[in-house]
């Protein structure tokens, strides 16, 4: 897979990407990842990428010539190009998901107090959010999302069932997780992880997901309840 990233802040991505399983990625070639400055496409001494809006008002906005000369010179055919926003679609596993099955991906980091209109416009395939709260650039938030797309390419988790086991992959939080010893400070592991018996395990895993599930997560609730309603419609008809 092959993301491309256009930023005013490169070397924020220095660090992050360049450990763990990101960097696994990239190293067996599962990951061709670009960092791009975005004022490399200006054409002016002072490398101006930003102006004042029309209408008055605070802050500044990032003008369109460099950033459609970006995407025009980077994007192949068949590139999704998103942009960070706090206005846009929620960022969530169901997405990232979407977004690994991609070929290509050139992610805009949005700036200041956002871009030209006619980039959303003419050049952007979606708009996405990681959060309902405003951050000092799009750096991060496309952090974010390298991140969690890399966790599903194939080959990248030493676990194949890591990335289907894990909290949202089936709609739920995950269930708690206990290691030796089987006793600390008075603290157990729940017999039935010490039972053997995959059956009861399962049981008690999928109970404590949806437990966990409603008492952290109330908002997803609604589609908890949906979720059980169907599988305990499936049972029944089998």
């Amino acid at each position: 897979m092959k993301i491309d990233v256009l930023t005013l802040f490169p070397a924020m991505f220095a660090g992050p990407l360049d450990e763990s399983i990101v960097k696994r990625a990239r190293e067996a070639g599962l990951l061709d990842l670009r960092i791009h400055d975005l004022r490399d496409y200006t054409h002016d001494r002072h490398r101006t990428v930003d102006d004042r809006p029309f209408g008055g008002g605070p802050g500044m906005l990032l003008k369109p010539e460099p950033i459609f000369e970006a995407v025009e010179a980077i994007a192949g055919e068949g590139t999704k190009v998103i942009l960070t926003t706090p206005g846009g679609r929620p960022f969530k596993q169901a997405v990232a998901r979407e977004l690994a099955d991609c070929e290509s991906l050139l992610i805009i980091c949005g700036s200041y107090e956002g871009v030209d209109e006619r980039v959303r416009e003419a050049l952007v395939d979606e708009e996405i959010s990681i959060g309902d709260y405003v951050l000092t650039n799009g750096a991060l938030p496309a952090m974010v999302m390298i991140d969690a797309v890399t966790r599903l390419l194939p080959g990248a988790l030493g676990d194949e069932d890591s990335a289907a086991d894990e909290s949202f992959s089936d709609g739920l939080l995950e269930y708690p997780h206990y290691t030796r010893p089987a006793e600390f400070r008075g603290m157990k592991v729940p017999d039935v992880l010490l039972s053997g018996h995959h059956g009861e395990i399962g049981k008690w895993r999928r109970e404590q997901s949806e437990a966990r599930t409603r008492r952290t997560r109330p908002d997803l609730n609604l589609d908890l309840d949906l979720k059980i309603e169907n599988d305990d419609s499936a049972e029944a008809a089998s």
